[in-house]
């Protein structure tokens, strides 16, 4: 006997089909990341260095604090601050040619940018990564162990531009208490705080798998965790993140 379904009920078994299986799909869905540009001498960067810890929280995102410097000049010198962060911040406002180089400024997945303190903004644009069918989509891997740093990535389909392969050896909580400037007499904690910029290989589409001892990681100051990006374009130029990973040191 032949049985015979509405369309209505068609489209509901559809719907408790996919809440089913979006579970499993999510869980496994590669990092965003979001790169905030901040300065210990900008009086609107607390805010944002604020909502990147609470960012930190969620394990579907990969956030990250770059320091700058070009605020120095205002009376309190950035102890985090690294030359090359700028250099990167600049590069991206090439690439998308706005010149739109600012602080709090927040770079999501390597191509949006918004204000790094507004929260609604941010996760707007996560959401747009995320929903992004044509979204690389790499589910980079990444393990400290015997004193090793080791990285897999998978394979995927050839890119049509250099994709880069960085390490950043980051410090997971950094307080500052800062003396001088917009923000003197303020004690901040800065999240995932870059102290340095590594490059490990070029990613090709290939299963790449790279192993290097923590011991001969180059780094300003201390840190205790490290973060990877697989990431488009050059050190001056950078563009679309196709994977991120990160791990605690033990």
């Amino acid at each position: 006997m032949k049985q015979r379904f509405s369309k209505a009920f068609l489209a509901a078994l559809g719907v408790a089909w996919m809440s089913l299986t979006a579970g499993p799909v999510a869980a496994n869905e590669p990092k965003v990341v979001v790169e905030l540009f901040t300065s210990q001498g900008c009086s609107s960067c607390p805010a944002a260095d604020k909502l990147l810890a609470d960012l930190a929280k969620d394990p579907s995102i990969l956030p990250i604090s770059l320091s700058v410097d070009y605020w120095d000049y205002l009376g309190w010198k950035d102890t985090l601050a690294l030359p090359g962060h700028v250099k990167r911040q600049r590069g991206y406002s090439g690439v998308r040619g706005d010149r739109a180089v600012y602080t709090p400024q927040a770079i999501i997945n390597g191509t949006m940018h918004v204000l790094g303190s507004d929260r609604q903004a941010i996760e707007r644009a996560v959401k747009q990564v995320r929903a992004n069918p044509q979204r690389p989509s790499l589910a980079v891997d990444v393990t400290v162990a015997d004193g090793r740093v080791n990285v897999v990535i998978p394979a995927g389909p050839q890119p049509a531009e250099p994709v880069q392969v960085w390490l950043c050896p980051v410090a997971k909580a950094v307080p500052v208490n800062i003396g001088r400037g917009e923000n003197r007499g303020h004690t901040i904690t800065y999240t995932n705080s870059v102290r340095g910029w590594i490059r490990l290989g070029e990613w090709k589409g290939e299963e790449l798998r790279i192993s290097k001892p923590v011991s001969d990681i180059s780094a300003k100051g201390k840190f205790d965790a490290v973060a990877i990006l697989v990431q488009a374009g050059k050190p001056d130029a950078p563009g679309l993140v196709y994977g991120a990973a990160t791990a605690s040191l033990p």
